[in-house]
C-alpha cells in the first residue's frame, strides 16, 4: 500500500505542475517549461500505466493479452519519451548557456514543435516494431487468450527475439541520450569556468544537467529491473521476492518519474510560486 500511496502522491503533484505549466502564458511560451510539460506527461503516464499493472499483479487478476497489450504498450511508449526528452532539455540548456545570443533563433516555437513531433514519432516507431515482432509471435504461435501470469513486460515480451531487441534498442538509446547530456554537461563546466560574469546561471544549469545524468541512469536502471528481478527469483522465496519487487517498483519506477517535479519544482525560482500557490489552493479547496 506504501506504493500505491506514493504513487499517488507524486501523481497529484505532477498534474499539479502540468496544470501550473499551462496556467500561465510565459510557462507556454519559453523554451525550458514547453519541453518539462512534454517530459512530465510522458512521466505521469508512465506512472499511471505502471501504477495499474502494479494494482493488477497485487489484487492477483489475470487478464487477456489484448487487454494487457495497451497497458504495456502504453508503459513502453512512454517510457522512451523521457530520455529523449531530457536529451533535447539538456541541449536547449548547453545552448542558453554556451550561445545565448543564438538561443532565442535555435529555440522557436516552430522548431520545438518539430522537435517533440519527432520525439513522439521515434517512440511511435518504437511500439510499431513491438507490435509487429507480437503479432508474428502470435501467429507463429498457439497461446491461450487468457494469461497464465500477471499482466506485465515479461509476460507480454515472453520470447527471447524481445529480449535480443531491447537490449540493443536500450544500449543505443541510453549511449547516444547519455553522450549528448555529458557532453552538454562539459560544455557548461567550460563556459562556466572560464565566465568572468554570470557565473551562477552557470552553476545553476550544471546542477540541473547533472540531476538529468542521474534522471537518465535511473531510467535505465528501470529498464533492467525486470531482469535483475528475474535473476533473483531463482534465489529467493516468494515473500523475499515480492518485497524487493515493491522496493523496486518505489526506487526504480516511481522515484524518476517524480524527479522532474522536484528538480524545476523545488528548484526554479519562476515555477515554484505558482505551484506553492496551486499545490494549496486544491488543499484547501480539498478541506471544504
Amino acid at each position: 500500500m506504501l506504493s500505491v500511496g506514493s504513487s499517488c502522491s507524486f501523481f497529484y503533484i505532477n498534474s499539479v505542475l502540468l496544470f501550473t505549466l499551462r496556467s500561465k502564458q510565459v510557462f507556454c511560451e519559453t523554451s525550458r517549461y514547453i519541453l518539462l510539460f512534454n517530459l512530465l506527461f510522458a512521466d505521469t503516464a508512465t506512472l499511471v500505466s505502471n501504477l495499474l499493472l502494479y494494482i493488477l499483479a497485487f489484487l492477483g487478476l489475470r487478464i487477456s493479452y489484448y487487454a494487457c497489450g495497451p497497458l504495456i504498450l502504453l508503459s513502453v511508449f512512454t517510457i522512451t519519451i523521457s530520455p529523449l526528452t531530457l536529451a533535447v532539455m539538456s541541449f536547449e540548456r548547453f545552448v542558453a548557456v554556451c550561445y545565448p545570443l543564438r538561443h532565442a533563433a535555435i529555440f522557436t516555437m516552430r522548431s520545438l514543435s518539430i522537435i517533440i513531433a519527432l520525439v513522439w514519432a521515434f517512440s511511435f516507431i518504437h511500439i510499431l516494431i513491438r507490435v509487429f515482432m507480437l503479432l508474428y509471435v502470435f501467429t507463429t504461435t498457439s497461446l491461450d487468450l487468457q494469461m497464465n501470469d500477471f499482466c506485465s513486460l515479461e509476460a507480454m515480451f515472453f520470447t527471447p527475439i524481445f529480449n535480443y531487441f531491447e537490449e540493443a534498442y536500450s544500449s543505443i538509446l541510453f549511449l547516444s541520450v547519455g553522450a549528448i547530456i555529458f557532453a552538454s554537461y562539459i560544455g557548461v563546466a567550460l563556459v562556466a569556468r572560464s565566465a568572468s560574469k554570470d557565473k551562477a546561471s552557470a552553476r545553476k544549469a550544471l546542477q540541473t544537467l547533472l540531476l538529468h545524468l542521474i534522471q537518465l541512469s535511473l531510467i535505465l536502471t528501470s529498464t533492467l529491473s525486470s531482469t535483475i528481478i528475474t535473476s533473483i527469483a531463482r534465489r529467493v522465496g516468494r515473500l523475499t521476492l515480492m518485497r524487493i519487487y515493491n522496493v523496486c517498483f518505489v526506487c526504480l519506477t516511481i522515484l524518476p518519474r517524480c524527479l522532474s517535479a522536484l528538480i524545476y519544482g523545488l528548484r526554479d525560482q519562476t515555477i515554484r510560486p505558482a505551484l506553492r500557490q496551486n499545490l494549496c489552493c486544491r488543499w484547501r479547496c480539498s478541506l471544504f
